[in-house]
């Protein structure tokens, strides 16, 4: 009787820890992002609920949770506090949660999400570069020493001054959201540049006297991510079907997104709301040869090795691998 006792608790056991293997989440979190083309294929995502329908033909059944969390400090805490599951942010944030996450949480990139150029613009008569910066000029970035802008600037000072002078243009920069400096570049008041992405950097050119001083895709020497995926490995491991849901939702949205682009461009202002611009100019923007949408990471390892010789990451990677999860689709990217 005891071994047969024993022999059912066993049993019992066994089949417990199968079931909690199998199990995957029911509902994902994913916030999404600071708005603007960066992030359309998330709204497409959501829009068309394709993560759903992937996580479906696994087998899985799942709600996904889409919150309005923006900004990269805002949705590096959720992701580390668990109240996100992947998160989206340019390569410098992604690199700096990579770097300090490595040995611990592990956060890694899952895939490109899309490849666009930053343009600091202005109308201030005495800025033909940023090499004409003079004390009270402020050049608005969504963050300070980690956003795609501030790291592009520290770029350009090495190449002109050398590496001692890597954080010469950092003072003169200051944290607001896309929307918010563009209306202050605007109105002429507090900003005297901003490093804006689309759609709102041409909105921005509209203006009479305004212009782009630098662009982020010349200093990179070509096309380069502009908004990115990450995850933790613990989710990936866990989560194996929603994790392979979520990546061919993402790769179905940048695909719908040029195969329909009037569509594309009617899901994301239903995202902005009023007064991000008219159908006409939307679809330029989309028609444009730097506005792209895919998988594979553009000048990723650039940003990487760049920050680690400044000191801004601890971590060398040997290779682009390093940087992304196992099996995520990144051939030929660098």
């Amino acid at each position: 009787m005891k071994n047969k006792y024993l022999q059912l608790l066993t049993t019992l056991v066994l089949l417990a820890c199968a079931s909690t293997v199998r199990a995957e989440v029911s509902e994902l979190r994913v916030p999404l992002g600071a708005g603007g083309f960066g992030f359309l294929p998330l709204h497409v995502m959501k829009a068309n609920n394709l993560i759903e329908k992937h996580a479906e033909q696994a087998g899985v059944k799942v709600k996904v949770n889409w919150s309005n969390i923006g900004g990269p400090a805002g949705m590096i805490d959720a992701l580390l506090s668990g109240s996100a599951d992947f998160i989206s942010a340019g390569p410098p944030s992604f690199l700096i949660l990579w770097d300090k996450t490595k040995g611990g949480a592990n956060v890694k990139g899952v895939a490109s999400m899309s490849s666009m150029p930053m343009r600091l613009n202005t109308r201030a008569e005495h800025l033909q570069t940023i090499d004409n910066l003079k004390a009270g000029d402020k050049i608005a970035v969504t963050s300070v020493k980690s956003s795609i802008p501030s790291i592009v600037m520290q770029m350009y000072a090495v190449k002109k001054y050398g590496k001692a002078e890597a954080f010469r243009f950092d003072p003169y920069t200051v944290t607001m959201n896309h929307s918010d400096a563009a209306a202050a570049l605007l109105s002429g008041k507090t900003i005297s540049a901003h490093f804006a992405s689309a759609p709102l950097d041409q909105r921005e050119l509209k203006e009479p006297g305004m212009r782009t001083i630098m662009n982020s895709d010349d200093v990179m020497g070509g096309s380069t991510t502009f908004t990115m995926i990450s995850t933790t490995q613990k989710f990936q491991a866990q989560n194996p079907k929603v994790y392979a849901a979520f990546v061919k939702a993402l790769k179905e949205a940048q695909t719908l997104i040029m195969q329909d682009k009037e569509a594309a461009v009617k899901v994301l202002l239903d995202s902005m709301g009023g007064g991000a611009g008219s159908l006409s100019d939307m679809l330029a923007i989309l028609n444009e040869p730097s506005t792209k949408y895919t998988l594979q990471p553009e000048n990723v390892m650039k940003y990487a090795l760049f920050m680690h010789e400044i000191g801004s990451l601890k971590n060398r990677p040997a290779s682009i691998g390093d940087l992304f999860l196992t099996g995520a689709d990144i051939s030929g990217g660098n």
